[in-house]
């Protein structure tokens, strides 16, 4: 009998994969949760870009601005709404809303 297919050892060897694969899943659970909760405003917004997504933002004055987002600068945000092109400060945002 070969000693690597003991039936106890099969055993031991999937108990420990079971282990690895449950230990590999928390860690990139929380790996995902730490990346969101370090995710600023404007990650949101370059995020929104890249999936080509409608977003309606809210800002301090009380406008809300509906479109695509175009591009995203270090300090604004430019939504198209059809023909209109609108740049809104990243620190005039008070919420924002996406859908994909």
């Amino acid at each position: 009998m070969d000693p690597l297919r003991h039936p106890d050892l099969e055993r031991l060897g999937r108990v420990l994969r079971d282990r690895l694969d449950d230990t590999l899943d928390a860690e990139q659970h929380a790996a995902l949760r730490a990346a969101r909760r370090r995710r600023t405003l404007r990650d949101r917004l370059v995020e929104a870009d890249d999936r080509t997504e409608q977003v309606v933002l809210s800002t301090a004055d009380g406008h809300f601005y509906r479109g695509t987002v175009d591009a995203v600068g270090v300090d604004h945000v430019v939504i198209l709404d059809g023909d209109i092109e609108r740049y809104v400060a990243i620190a005039h945002i008070v919420a924002m809303e996406a859908r994909g």
